[in-house]
């Protein structure tokens, strides 16, 4: 009999992803995958699955989880309360579940995304190569629901750290950016890029991450669709940026003055709205 977990409750918003799903442009497919792919890599890797192998992203914790074959998990992320049959255990590190055991992932004091791990790595059929929920294109695993089955695949024998220590979600990001390829499309890009500052608004979401503030200055009108990549700064006739994360359209019609590195986009995909977010431009 496959091994399995059962969600019993899913918090705010609970998604299978694993590492995504490039090089699909060309189908109007994006990327998809974990939005703070470290988090995930570091979960994977405490439970001794691939870095690859798919886990579930939680937004706002929330979750409940019971095991229906003994498993490992881990929860990472930014700092965040577990239980396991309602005592108290440690996020960042391996945690043993007997089977009928539950797993309680509370909310996070800072940060966005918790992401767990379970032994074996989450098991759903591929789509174009990955697990991954997209909710943009609708591929991939539906959003889950309270009572979906998980089945998991074999486990492996964890090797190497057995605890790492949380990374702090920062209140205040400093975001290196490159400019173009349509900087042409602003009056000084790179100093109103540097000069100006903006708070993530409550509108962000896996698609981008909206960003309100000062108003970047651009010419009026539309440029013909092109291709959109992950990190592109698409910016509206409103003036205010959007930094497209991983489910993003793969084409648009708003000049991109800007591309932030993939390295730097899980800080911006762990802000909750009202974190502070200044552009550093680098050549």
């Amino acid at each position: 009999m496959k091994r399995s977990i059962r969600i019993v409750h899913t918090g705010p918003q609970a998604l299978v992803q694993d590492l995504g799903r490039p090089g699909n442009a060309h189908l109007g497919v994006p990327p998809s995958g974990a939005v703070d792919p470290h988090s995930l890599t570091l979960a994977n890797r405490l439970v001794g699955n691939e870095e690859t192998a798919a886990g579930l992203e939680l937004l706002l914790g929330g979750a409940e989880i019971t095991a229906e074959a003994s498993c490992t998990v881990a929860v990472t992320g930014p700092q965040v309360q577990v239980w396991i049959d309602d005592k108290l255990a440690d996020s960042h590190q391996p945690l043993h579940l007997s089977k009928a055991s539950t797993l309680r992932i509370g909310t996070p004091e800072s940060g966005l995304r918790t992401y767990l791990a379970v032994s074996g790595g989450i098991d759903l059929p591929p789509e174009l190569g990955s697990r991954s929920t997209d909710l943009l294109s609708g591929i991939g695993p539906d959003p889950l629901r309270d009572n979906d089955v998980l089945p998991l695949g074999t486990p492996n024998v964890p090797i190497g750290a057995d605890v790492v220590p949380p990374a702090p979600a920062l209140q205040t990001l400093v975001i290196p950016i490159r400019l173009g390829p349509r900087d042409d499309w602003f009056e000084d890009a790179e100093s109103q890029l540097r000069q100006g500052s903006w708070t993530v608004s409550d509108r962000s979401n896996r698609v981008g991450a909206r960003l309100s503030g000062a108003k970047l200055n651009r010419r009026d009108g539309e440029i013909p669709s092109e291709g959109m990549i992950t990190g592109a700064v698409q910016v509206p006739p409103d003036g205010q940026p959007v930094v497209f994360l991983n489910d993003h359209p793969t084409t648009g019609g708003y000049p991109v003055i800007g591309v932030v590195d993939r390295d730097h986009l899980r800080f911006l995909g762990q802000a909750r709205p009202g974190t502070s977010v200044r552009f550093r431009p680098i050549s």
